[in-house]
C-alpha cells in the first residue's frame, strides 16, 4: 500500500533510472498524464504494467477511488509525460490526499528540467525561485512587478509560442540589460542554452523562432 512518484526523462530515455524501471515494474498500476506518450517508455523498457489516464481533467474526480484503491492494497505509480510529477504536472492532489490519509508516499530522484537548466545557466544557483509558467492574463502583470525585485535567480517554464511575448514583458518590467538564459530541448538531440541581455536573447529569437519545450532563468535584481 504505498504511492511511488517516479520521474521520467525529458528526452534522452538513457536518463531514466534503474530503480525507476523496476518500480515501474513492480507495481500494480501506473497513472500517465497519457497513456500514449507514457506507453512508448513502457515498451521500451518491456514494462508490462497495467496504465490508466490520471491528467488534469480527471484528476479530481478520480482521486477518491484512487485513494480507496491503495488503501485496499493496490501499490500506485504517478507518471507524468516527462520530468518529475507535481512539478507543473498532474501530481499535488493525490499526493496531498494521500499524505492526509496516512498512505506513504515516495517521491524517486530523478529527471526534471528546471535543474539542470539553472545550473547550465552560469547565474548564481546557491539561492533561487522557481516560479513554473507565469498566469497568461489574469495577474501576469502583478507578478512581472514582484519578480523584478526578487534579488534570488528566477526559474520559469515558458511554450515556445509564448516566448517572445515573455522576453517582451521581462524588457519592460526587468529592463533589458538583465542577464538571462534560455535552456530548450533539454537532453535532446537539438539542445541549446543561449545566455546573453534581454535585448540580445529577444533579438535572437525573433529572427529564430524557438520550438521544443524551454526553461527560462533570470539573474536576480541587484
Amino acid at each position: 500500500m504505498k504511492l511511488y512518484i517516479i520521474p521520467t526523462p525529458i528526452g534522452n530515455l538513457e536518463d531514466i533510472t534503474l530503480r525507476a524501471i523496476a518500480t515501474l515494474k513492480s507495481v500494480d498500476l501506473i497513472l500517465a498524464e497519457d497513456t500514449r506518450t507514457s506507453g512508448k517508455l513502457l515498451k521500451h523498457f518491456d514494462i508490462t504494467t497495467p496504465m490508466q489516464s490520471y491528467h488534469m481533467h480527471n484528476e479530481h474526480k478520480i482521486l477518491d477511488r484512487l485513494i480507496d484503491r491503495i488503501k485496499s492494497g493496490t501499490s500506485i505509480a504517478l507518471i507524468s509525460d516527462a520530468g518529475t510529477p507535481a512539478i507543473s504536472d498532474p501530481g499535488f492532489l493525490l499526493t496531498r490526499a494521500c499524505v492526509a490519509a496516512e498512505i506513504p508516499v515516495e517521491c524517486l530522484p530523478g529527471a526534471t528540467a528546471f535543474v539542470p537548466a539553472l545550473v547550465n545557466s552560469g547565474l548564481p544557483n546557491d539561492r533561487f525561485v522557481f516560479e513554473g509558467f507565469l498566469p497568461l492574463k489574469k495577474g501576469r502583470q502583478t507578478r512581472l512587478k514582484l519578480l523584478s525585485q526578487e534579488q534570488r535567480t528566477i526559474v520559469l517554464y515558458v511554450s515556445p509560442h509564448k516566448l517572445n511575448k515573455t522576453l517582451e514583458d521581462i524588457a519592460l518590467y526587468f529592463g533589458t540589460a538583465r542577464l538571462i538564459s534560455i535552456s530548450r530541448e533539454l537532453s535532446k538531440v537539438f539542445e541549446e542554452t543561449r545566455r546573453g541581455t534581454v535585448q540580445s536573447i529577444l533579438e535572437h529569437y525573433t529572427n529564430h523562432p524557438a520550438k521544443g519545450e524551454i526553461v527560462l532563468v533570470i539573474s536576480g535584481a541587484s
